[in-house]
């Protein structure tokens, strides 16, 4: 027997410790060379564990839901052995298969097996691939399989339910005002703790505007087919967004500083964080040196943020760091809020939805596509006038966007 160790991987110097999560395999199967065992939540990011050589899965020394730190044994592979051989299923009597059926299917050979995407919403959810009927290919357990897994089924009774995962629509889950306990995720523990470490040490104010973005809407209009063909991907607003606070933190340093003991930072370079919501909750991976990227380049860094999130493969150095945010909560419709600070940051803008409003230009009353912008600062090195300030160059770079990417 030649054993080989699977073992965690490397994490970061910020990160003390993870969390496994559900097991792909069992004692006895077989298993190939870089095929993916478990994964391991981190309060930042879920690192998959590819198993180091090919074989037999002879041991699992760490249950899912243990908490391990770096080069922690988690298994043990046998890279001489072969896998257990399945028990061999009776043939039933002709009798009974003339009978209709009343026992349950036998599940497709790859049954249990899950998309990363699925795996990562039935940890959530607290299941396994185990026992559920996979819609993809060959039966594998599709993403939609694992939000839907848990449901109610409409011909149960209503008082033998299973509770219903809190983030199905109410109404599918009133009856008999149930309750559900579900443990934090370890990012989400860790969204929670940093929130409130920002509140607790920073002394949050928060600055208002109101911006035209007619000009940043004609120009998008204007170029937006040519720039897709051009680059391969589509043109956003955020971009628009990223440029202007750039332009802003150039012209207000102490916006882009952060706060270290009792002396300020000030930063000579310019990490953008972009908050990206994704299943597990908040991530706000970096982008790095954004004011030598271009529109495209901003553009193509966003769309990639936003589809590794969703399936959760940002690693943790791109989430580390990072000297200003953006969040956008105008995606999801929001009119207006207080976004809080990202610590060690001074600073974060919040974006919200552009809507027609009216507004007064030139003493007439005309309809103009207004968004309200949010920058949330710490006060204790920020005063109010370079956050006004910073703010207006925002909203003026914004309403001639032309003048921002000639940078004039």
């Amino acid at each position: 027997m030649a054993i080989t160790d699977v073992v965690v991987p490397q994490l970061s110097e910020s990160v003390a410790e993870a969390t496994l999560m559900t097991w792909k395999k069992k004692p006895g199967d077989a298993i190939t060379a870089d095929e993916i065992l478990i994964e391991i939540e981190t309060d930042k990011v879920v690192m998959e564990v590819p198993a180091p050589a090919s074989g037999v899965l002879a041991e699992i020394v760490k249950p899912d839901g243990s908490m391990v730190t770096s080069g922690e044994v988690l298994a043990k592979i046998d890279t001489e052995g072969k896998a257990s051989a399945s028990a061999p299923v009776a043939a039933a009597p002709a009798a009974a298969a003339a009978a209709p059926a009343a026992a349950p299917v036998a599940a497709p050979a790859t049954s249990g097996i899950a998309s990363p995407a699925a795996s990562k919403i039935l940890a959530d959810k607290g299941l396994t691939a185990a026992g559920i009927e996979g819609s993809g290919r060959d039966g594998r357990v599709t993403k939609g399989d694992a939000l839907a897994a848990g449901s109610v089924s409409a011909a149960a009774p209503a008082k033998a339910a299973p509770l219903a995962n809190p983030a199905m629509p109410l109404g599918q889950s009133l009856d008999g005002r149930p309750e559900q306990r579900v443990p934090m995720s370890r990012l989400r523990a860790r969204v929670a703790e940093r929130l409130l470490q920002s509140q607790q040490d920073n002394a949050i104010l928060t600055t208002f505007n109101e911006v035209n973005m007619k000009g940043v809407i004609d120009l998008r209009n204007q170029y937006k087919d040519k720039f897709e063909k051009e680059h391969g991907v589509k043109l956003g607003f955020m971009s628009f967004f990223v440029k202007a606070a750039v332009a802003a933190l150039k012209r207000y340093p102490v916006v882009n500083a952060s706060v270290d003991g009792k002396d300020i930072i000030y930063h000579g370079y310019f990490d953008i964080g972009i908050a990206v919501g994704s299943p597990r909750g908040l991530v706000v991976p970096i982008l790095r040196n954004a004011d030598q990227m271009t529109i495209a380049d901003i553009e193509k860094t966003i769309a990639d943020f936003g589809k590794r999130a969703s399936e959760g493969k940002l690693g943790i150095e791109e989430m580390t760091g990072g000297t200003f945010s953006i969040s956008n909560g105008g995606v999801f419709g929001s009119m207006l809020s207080t976004p809080i600070i990202n610590p060690p940051q001074s600073a974060i803008l919040g974006v919200h939805a552009t809507k027609d409003r009216p507004v007064v230009e030139n003493g007439q009353i005309v309809i103009r596509p207004i968004n309200y912008l949010a920058l949330s600062y710490d006060h204790r090195i920020i005063d109010g006038r370079e956050a006004v300030l910073a703010l207006v160059a925002m909203k003026d770079a914004l309403e001639d966007p032309q003048r921002m990417l000639l940078e004039i």
